[in-house]
């Protein structure tokens, strides 16, 4: 029974820290670029983008598929290192614990 109450009392306390893991990833931010830096993306960690940024000279009617084409790319370089950041979030989480590979936490 002994075992049962600490497995309960580490799940309450893992249940703790995802949460403030959680909160943490909604506060780091990550810039995907495309195009030399002509196309920005902001980013957190929790995959929400803050903002992105097109720079005036590629606002022209006639290369309106290229602007599309920038700003898919910087979505996934921002979304790449987004994912990044909060694998390593989880894995100094869950570094201790002994997982199995592939248990989604997050």
């Amino acid at each position: 029974m002994a075992d049962f109450l600490g497995m309960m009392k580490q799940a309450a306390q893992l249940q703790s820290k995802m949460k403030a893991m959680q909160d943490e990833l909604d506060q780091i931010e990550v810039e995907g670029l495309s195009g030399g830096g002509l196309v920005k993306v902001r980013m957190t960690a929790k995959m929400e983008v803050r903002g992105i940024s097109i720079d005036p000279s590629l606002v022209k009617p006639d290369e309106v598929g290229v602007l599309e084409d920038l700003v898919i790319a910087a979505l996934g370089d921002a979304h790449r290192k987004a994912e990044a950041a909060m694998q390593e979030k989880m894995k100094a989480l869950t570094g201790g614990l002994g997982l199995p590979p592939g248990l989604g936490l997050g």
